[in-house]
C-alpha cells in the first residue's frame, strides 16, 4: 500500500523517486498508469499555475493589472483558453519530436522491436518533459550514459519543460527579440543559463577524476555525463552515474542545484529560477548600497522581494526540519539524508540509493514532502499576492543591529 501511494505520488507530482524499480516491480499496466500520472501532474502543474497567474492579475488595482499586463506581455485576463490549448500544444510537440528521436535510436540503434522502441521512446519522452525521471530501465540511464542520441533529446526535453509556459508563449511570439523579452523571461533564461553552465562546469570537473563516476571514461563521454548529470537536478531526476558514488562535495553541489530548481510555471520543482534572482539582485543591491534593486533596466519592488524571501525562508525550514526528522527515524548520515529531503521537497527524483531501504514512517515523510514541494510554493505565492492590505497609518521606523 505504502509504495503505490508513494509511487503514485512520485509520479503525479512529477518527482521520479521510487522505492521499487519502475521497470521489473509494475507490469506495463502499472507503468501505463505511471505514465499517466505523469502526464496529468505535468500538464495539470503548468495550466494551474498559468491560470493562478490570470486569478492574481484579476484580482489586483488596475494599475497594477497594467503593469502586469505591460511586463510580462504572456496572456490577458481571462484567456484560459488560450492557456490550455498553448500548454496542450507545447507538450504535445515536444513530447512528440523527443519520442520519436528516441524511438529511432532504440529501434536502429539497439534492436528493440517496433513496438518496443516506440514504448521507451514515448514513455521517456513524456517523463523528460514533465520533468519526472521516471525510467523503465534498473539502472535509469546508466547504460546510455556516452549515448548522445539518447541523452541529448531527453536533456532537451527536460530544459524546455522547466522553463515555463510564460516563457514558451513569449519566446514562440518573439523568439529573435531578446530585448523586447519581459523581465520574467530575461530573468528565467540567463539564470537557467547560468546554472546548466555552472553545473556542468562543477560537476564535471569535480568529478573528472572519479573512477567510479566520470573517471572511466574517455574524455568526449565526461563532458557528456557530466552535463547531462547537470541538467537533472532542475528536477528531471534522470541519472547517466550512480548519484551515490559521487563525492559529497558533488552531492552538495547537486543539492543546491534542485533546491532553486527551474522555472515558474513548469514542470520543474524547486523555489524557481524567479526566486533565486531575485534575492540575489537583491543582495547585490545591499552590497553596493542602492535603495532599488533593479534588473535589466527594471526596478523589482518591494512586495516581490518579500514574496521571494518569504518563499526561499520557508522551504529551507521545510528542508531542515525534515532532515532532522529523517535522520531521527532512519539513522543514517546527514548528508545522505539532505540529499533525499531536498529531492522530494524540489520534486527532483534523484537518489543516493537511500529512498528504497526507508520505513514507512520516513516514506511517508518523502510522500507529504513531494506534495508540499510541488503545490506549496504555487498555492503560498498565489496567497501573499492576492491578499493585498494597505495600512492606513505607518509606524515610527526602528532599525535592530544587524550582524
Amino acid at each position: 500500500m505504502v509504495t503505490a501511494l508513494f509511487t503514485a505520488t512520485s509520479a503525479v507530482c512529477v518527482t521520479g523517486l521510487v522505492t521499487v524499480d519502475t521497470a521489473t516491480h509494475w507490469t506495463t499496466f502499472g507503468q501505463i498508469v505511471i505514465l499517466v500520472l505523469i502526464q496529468i501532474g505535468g500538464f495539470g502543474i503548468m495550466t494551474m499555475a498559468s491560470l493562478l497567474g490570470l486569478v492574481v492579475s484579476r484580482r489586483m488595482g488596475l494599475r497594477s493589472r497594467l503593469t502586469v499586463a505591460a511586463e510580462t506581455k504572456t496572456l490577458g485576463i481571462g484567456e484560459v483558453r488560450l492557456v490550455l490549448r498553448g500548454v496542450l500544444k507545447a507538450t504535445a510537440l515536444v513530447e512528440a519530436v523527443c519520442g520519436l528521436l528516441l524511438t529511432l535510436r532504440f529501434y536502429f540503434g539497439y534492436g528493440e522491436p517496433a513496438g518496443r522502441a516506440t514504448w521507451l521512446g514515448l514513455f521517456h519522452a513524456v517523463s523528460a518533459f514533465n520533468n519526472a525521471g521516471f525510467a523503465l530501465y534498473p539502472d535509469n540511464l546508466v547504460r546510455f550514459v556516452v549515448d548522445p542520441w539518447v541523452c541529448v533529446p531527453i536533456a532537451l526535453a527536460v530544459i524546455i519543460g522547466g522553463l515555463g509556459f510564460p516563457v514558451l508563449f513569449e519566446l514562440r511570439r518573439n523568439p529573435h527579440r531578446p530585448r523586447n523579452w519581459s523581465l520574467h523571461t530575461k530573468l528565467t533564461i540567463s539564470m537557467t543559463v547560468l546554472l546548466l553552465v555552472s553545473g556542468a562546469a562543477f560537476i564535471t570537473l569535480n568529478e573528472w577524476n572519479n573512477p567510479a563516476t566520470l573517471g572511466q571514461l574517455d574524455p568526449g563521454g565526461r563532458m557528456l555525463a557530466g552535463s547531462f548529470q547537470a541538467v537533472m537536478p532542475r528536477t528531471a531526476g534522470f541519472n547517466s552515474l550512480y548519484i551515490g558514488q559521487m563525492k559529497q562535495s558533488t552531492w552538495l553541489g547537486t543539492i543546491v542545484l534542485m533546491f532553486i530548481g527551474g522555472g515558474s510555471a513548469s514542470t520543474a520543482g524547486g523555489i524557481k529560477v524567479t526566486t533565486f534572482v531575485v534575492l540575489l539582485f537583491a543582495i547585490l543591491a545591499e552590497v553596493r548600497g542602492e535603495s532599488a534593486v533593479n534588473a535589466f533596466d527594471r526596478q523589482i519592488t518591494a512586495r516581490v522581494q518579500r514574496q521571494a524571501l518569504t518563499i526561499a525562508l520557508l522551504s529551507v525550514a521545510a528542508v531542515v526540519s525534515s532532515t532532522l526528522l529523517v535522520i531521527e527515524m532512519t539513522q543514517y548520515p546527514l548528508s545522505e539524508a539532505l540529499f533525499e529531503v531536498t529531492s522530494a521537497f524540489a520534486t527532483v527524483g534523484l537518489s543516493t540509493g537511500l529512498t528504497p531501504s526507508l520505513p514507512e514512517s520516513a516514506a511517508l515523510l518523502l510522500v507529504f514532502l513531494m506534495f508540499l514541494g510541488r503545490l506549496g510554493p504555487i498555492t503560498l505565492v498565489t496567497a501573499l499576492a492576492i491578499r493585498d492590505r494597505e495600512r492606513l497609518y505607518h509606524l515610527p521606523e526602528g532599525r535592530p543591529i544587524i550582524g
